[in-house]
């Protein structure tokens, strides 16, 4: 399997980055890390081997980028409209440097996103807000609602990248094209905040699936059995 490591200095959050991707044509698709996980830990985890048969057959293109987590959402020694605003300077890096990138090296227009647990409230972020840029979301256990890391504090910041706050109301034409997938378990902590971004979903006729696995728990081996499920479904 083709293997790049790429680092720079990122002008929208004056802080070095870093990113693996894998594959050397493809669909590209956007990977988000964990709770102030890094980039290399889907290689490190095994989900990167998981979906190996898809990038070695040039069908997706895997970007695996660093996280912000830990200067944002996860950083209690900051102001709650500090994590807030590291957010939305982390959230604009993947927007201008990234996803020119991705699409500028395969050809495609537009990309999938996906992530695991809290990547996974990273990639439906990125997917709700930007509709017109992706065309597909796998979101494996993520959560969808980032009051709780905020102190009771609320502003704009929160408010756009707060997902059950701002879909409800997002009414771009694109949000009904993209195929969506999210990933939950029977015994997953994140099994309700699923279901409420489904509810929400559902409300507004937005096509989606929402798989909970029978008698799992949020942990790796699911979504090491998620993963290439939801990569074969792409058309």
């Amino acid at each position: 399997m083709t293997e790049n490591y790429y680092t720079w200095h990122s002008p929208h959050t004056d802080r070095p980055f870093e990113m693996l991707v894998f594959g050397d044509r493809g669909f590209p698709l956007i990977f988000f890390p964990t709770s102030m996980g890094r980039y290399y830990e889907s290689k490190d985890r095994g989900l990167i081997d998981a979906v190996s048969w898809f990038v070695d057959n040039g069908l997706v293109k895997i970007y695996c980028v660093d996280s912000a987590d830990a200067w944002s959402w996860y950083n209690k020694q900051a102001a709650p409209y500090e994590r807030a605003r590291n957010h939305a300077a982390y959230d604009q890096l993947i927007l201008q440097e990234v996803l020119p990138r991705a699409v500028a090296e395969t050809g495609f227009n537009r990309v999938a996103v996906s992530g695991c647990s809290f990547g996974g409230y990273h990639a439906a972020n990125f997917a709700f807000r930007y509709p017109e840029h992706v065309s597909y979301l796998f979101s494996l256990s993520g959560v969808f609602d980032m009051r709780f890391r905020m102190d009771h504090y609320y502003d704009d910041n929160l408010y756009f990248h707060n997902p059950v706050d701002y879909l409800p109301g997002n009414q771009h034409p694109d949000l009904w094209r993209m195929g969506i997938i999210l990933g939950t378990a029977e015994k997953d902590i994140t099994r309700r905040h699923n279901e409420e971004l489904s509810g929400i979903l559902t409300a507004k006729n937005i096509s989606h699936w929402l798989d909970v696995r029978p008698n799992a728990v949020h942990d790796w081996p699911v979504w090491k059995d998620m993963f290439p499920h939801y990569l074969s479904l792409m058309k």
